[in-house]
């Protein structure tokens, strides 16, 4: 698998925020990287929901209405 390609990037953090992960050893571009993704994730799952949002309430409402497909084949 090849490496992801770096780009540099100016962040402002909070002072003292950075000299305890410095006094840790936290390395600060991947500990801001992995902020950044899981924010990135979360904003992408938000989309996705408004974005089906539609969908989702019209499965709900058949099931509400029909119950679940085939569920008197399920074995638990």
């Amino acid at each position: 698998m090849s490496q992801p390609v770096r780009k540099s990037a100016n962040l402002s953090l909070d002072s003292d925020l950075v000299s305890l992960a410095r006094d840790l050893k936290i390395n600060l571009s991947r500990a801001a990287e992995d902020g950044i993704e899981r924010a990135v994730k979360a904003e992408r799952e938000r989309l996705w929901r408004i974005e089906n949002a539609e969908a989702i309430a019209a499965s709900n409402k058949y099931v509400e209405e029909h119950g679940l497909p085939f569920a008197k084949y399920r074995q638990f």
